[in-house]
């Protein structure tokens, strides 16, 4: 199985603290940890480590942090002949800040994320497609345009598109909060839609109907940063192997729950065997 991701690449910088400050507070005595990260990257690599081989589509900048951004794709085997890098621009950073429970507050500065253009995608999209909303929509819009296979799109961070990309979504991915934002367009296509609830598991709708879903099993976590990309990877991965919906929702919950017990959002990501493990264990 082969799939192309159109997405971001991010340096993330990750702050653990006590606890997440609030509006004009100021948190004191975290510890800091750089990992490579960004949505498009995060979902390439858990993709590839749940066993298709992945195609990154995306851009980075021509400074120091590329090399960071990218080094664990690169070990893991993501293909990245696609991304491509921009001498007049920085590397995307994430900053976040996560707390001993696992919750985390997140600021993006997209940097070269923002410069992936259509004129960078491939004519035609030959493989199975995943896509997110990191990179600027009118990017996303054509590679979904372009796209003859499969399309899962991540509607995260949730802005607005095209009724034409929601139709055309064989499956979409998003979170409670971003459902909240889309509604009833969600389910205007003919495509499935997963909604996830972190702990509370993930449910599967089409045309707005429900018809399956699925809780993860319980684990310690230590940091939530990454967590919905490995949902997204594995949920990709289950459904094109051709798993039943209640499976496939039951493997990507089970690959999102471990990456929340290990710190950082590529480091995280579980591999086929360690999802395997914990689902027959549970």
């Amino acid at each position: 199985m082969r799939i192309t991701v159109v997405g971001s690449i991010n340096l993330d910088m990750v702050a653990s603290a006590a606890k997440l400050p609030r509006a004009g507070e100021t948190v004191t005595g975290a510890t800091l940890a750089r990992h490579p990260g960004g949505k498009g990257a995060n979902q390439a690599l858990a993709a590839r480590r749940l066993g298709a081989e992945v195609c990154l589509v995306g851009r980075v900048g021509d400074d120091a942090m590329a090399g960071e951004a990218v080094a664990l794709l690169d070990a893991g085997g993501v293909e990245l002949s696609e991304v491509e890098v921009d001498p007049a621009a920085s590397t995307g950073v994430a900053l976040i800040a996560v707390d001993p429970d696992g919750e985390n507050q997140i600021v993006v500065a997209a940097g070269a994320n923002h410069l992936v253009t259509p004129e960078q995608l491939p004519a035609r999209i030959e493989t199975p497609l995943i896509a997110q909303l990191e990179l600027p929509v009118e990017t996303v819009e054509a590679a979904v345009g372009r796209a003859v296979d499969f399309v899962c799109v991540n509607l995260a961070p949730a802005r607005p598109v095209s009724d034409q990309l929601l139709r055309r979504a064989d499956l979409i991915v998003v979170n409670e909060t971003e459902a909240a934002f889309y509604g009833d367009l969600l389910h205007h296509g003919g495509g499935r839609v997963v909604v996830t609830k972190g702990a509370k598991g993930a449910t599967m709708y089409q045309r707005g109907v429900q018809m399956a879903w699925a809780t993860p099993p319980h684990v310690r976590a230590v940091d939530a940063t990454g967590a919905g990309d490995a949902f997204v990877g594995a949920i990709c991965v289950a459904l094109l192997e051709g798993m039943e919906p209640e499976a496939a929702l039951t493997f990507a919950c089970a690959a999102g729950a471990l990456a929340a017990t290990r710190p950082g959002a590529q480091p995280s990501l579980p591999t086929r065997d360690e999802v395997e493990s914990i689902i027959t264990a549970t």
